[in-house]
């Protein structure tokens, strides 16, 4: 059925999305074996960037580069249960030292491969041919949302603007269904 300017009226929203839970609590680990607090200047542009969009941050901390300090980390985010997504900062490169996707990925349960996809492409609008050496990835475990992003607030501010936050909520919902 059409109006009389031959458009469909376009009534429903996607129901995935009013599905979707409004607040989302997540958890920000920075990977990184110099960056504290005061200088985690990534860590903090995520946080600004999900109260911003009206998120809460369930806690941040900073962890080294090693993947047991990560893999405790994830594990730690996982059990609280005020908390229902998780972002990882930095460790994303090609680097020896860059193991965040290494030891995250296998530990979820699914990964969603569209999310790494396109942070590349938008990547390389900003940046060009060097988004390749990005390893950005994001995945479910246990009914919650994980995202390992790079550290760079260039990095961030593009994942977090354009992919976490408008997602993120939508993402939550579905990694709570069940069949």
């Amino acid at each position: 059925m059409s109006d009389e300017s031959g458009h469909k009226p376009s009534h429903h929203k996607h129901h995935h999305r009013t599905a979707a839970p409004e607040k989302v609590p997540t958890a920000i680990v920075t990977v990184s074996d110099t960056r504290t607090l005061e200088t985690d200047t990534g860590g903090a542009l995520v946080e600004e960037m999900l109260e911003a969009a009206g998120q809460s941050v369930a806690g941040r901390e900073i962890v080294k580069d090693e993947p047991a300090a990560i893999a405790a980390a994830l594990d730690a985010a996982i059990e609280d249960d005020a908390c229902r997504a998780i972002v990882f900062t930095g460790g994303t490169g090609v680097a020896p030292r860059d193991v965040t996707p290494d030891t995250i990925e296998p530990l979820l349960e699914r990964v969603v491969p569209g999310f790494g996809e396109l942070f590349r492409m938008l990547s390389y609008e900003d940046i060009g041919s060097a988004a390749i050496l990005s390893r950005a990835l994001a995945g479910l475990k246990a009914g919650k949302v994980v995202f390992v992003i790079p550290g760079s607030r260039g990095a961030v501010r593009l994942a977090m603007e354009k992919l976490i936050v408008p997602e993120l909520g939508h993402l939550a919902g579905e990694a709570i269904k069940t069949r």
